[in-house]
């Protein structure tokens, strides 16, 4: 990732990190992981097909932004929203009706994609982050995601490193609007000309940032979900 030294801006009072695509990826493709679950169910199907299907669906479905919603209230929208992307995803592989009790198939794969086992922390992720500490910059997440990072990070052994955690459904906006930008940066006090973002999303992440006055950097690791 980015050093200061090499940077073309002074050092950041803080530094706002996307999470999945830029700290940790999926192990293999997403394909390949619903596999994983839907093996449980005696239900096969080749990766690459389902891998199309997943993002044909995550690309048509609405924001994962829940506004004006009671945090009590979070958990079942995440998990609608989820299960109507899952849905989606098997109906367009055609092979949604091959499943006896979606549902419950359903309920294993969200509290798989909970757990450590479908992600891999980047390379370069930890030494980013063991820099950035030495320096005493605060480190903060923005993310596209629902309340289950606090596990995965937690899994990933990464929660540590940073002092918030400002994610889409509890922001009620979704990245690349300025608002979530301007959340996370009221919990540090602090105003965007002192701050950076970092993601691996164009849109999202770099004009998102840019447009809340925060300095962008766009880390391209693959595809953009954007």
């Amino acid at each position: 990732m980015l050093s200061f030294a090499k940077s073309r801006v002074a050092k950041p009072q803080v530094i706002f990190l996307d999470a999945v695509g830029t700290l940790f990826g999926v192990r293999g493709s997403v394909g390949e992981m619903y596999l994983n679950v839907t093996r449980r169910f005696d239900v096969e199907l080749e990766p690459d097909r389902l891998d199309q299907a997943f993002y044909a669906s995550f690309k048509a479905a609405p924001s994962m932004a829940f506004p004006n919603l009671l945090s009590a209230d979070l958990p079942q929208h995440e998990y609608a929203w989820w299960q109507a992307v899952a849905e989606d995803t098997f109906k367009r592989a055609g092979i949604y009706t091959e499943f006896a009790d979606f549902p419950t198939f359903f309920s294993q794969l969200y509290a798989y994609f909970e757990s450590a086992e479908p992600w891999y922390v980047y390379p370069d992720t930890i030494q980013f982050l063991d820099y950035c500490r030495q320096q005493a910059v605060p480190l903060g997440v923005i993310s596209n995601f629902d309340s289950r990072i606090h596990a995965v990070l937690a899994a990933l052994k990464l929660t540590s490193y940073f002092d918030s955690f400002t994610i889409s459904t509890e922001a009620g906006v979704a990245k690349p609007e300025p608002f979530i930008f301007q959340q996370a940066l009221a919990k540090h006090n602090c105003s965007p000309a002192v701050a950076w973002h970092i993601g691996d999303s164009y849109r999202e992440d770099y004009l998102g940032a840019t447009a809340a006055g925060i300095s962008a950097f766009w880390l391209r690791r693959g595809q953009d979900l954007a």
